[in-house]
């Protein structure tokens, strides 16, 4: 039967150095995967630049294409161009504001985290009385 005869101290710097290499080595995990996520990002933000470049292309030739079939139709061309770019224009207008309305600061807070933080403070202070 074989028994250790470190000390305690020795233990416990055996630990404490096992813990600072695993803690490391867990540091430089994180590293790695978010560097692959973020190349991962990059490239996926690229292919949605391109779709999205080649989507406003095909959004106007379809709109010219709406323009001629409505100066076919016996609307005057430029008429038909304006009645297009006001459509067009109210709709942008229409997404545009939305979307600045829904990203103002009072709607992106988190309010179920503060109102659980609010609770969980109440029940703190209830309970330290």
């Amino acid at each position: 039967m074989q028994t250790d005869d470190r000390s305690i101290k020795d233990l416990l710097s055996d630990l404490s150095n096992s813990l600072t290499t695993l803690f490391r080595k867990e540091i430089q995990l994180a590293r790695a995967e978010t560097s692959e996520k973020v190349t991962q990002v990059a490239v996926s933000l690229g292919s949605i630049a391109g779709g999205a470049i080649l989507a406003l292309a095909a959004l106007m030739v379809l709109l010219q294409a709406l323009v001629i079939g409505l100066a076919e139709a016996g609307i005057p061309a430029g008429w038909a161009s304006l009645i297009v770019g006001v459509v067009v224009a109210g709709i942008a207008y229409f997404m545009i504001h939305k979307g600045t309305t829904d990203l103002k600061a009072s709607n992106l807070a988190p309010q179920r985290t503060v109102e659980s933080i609010r609770r969980d403070a109440h029940v703190v202070k209830e309970q330290a009385q």
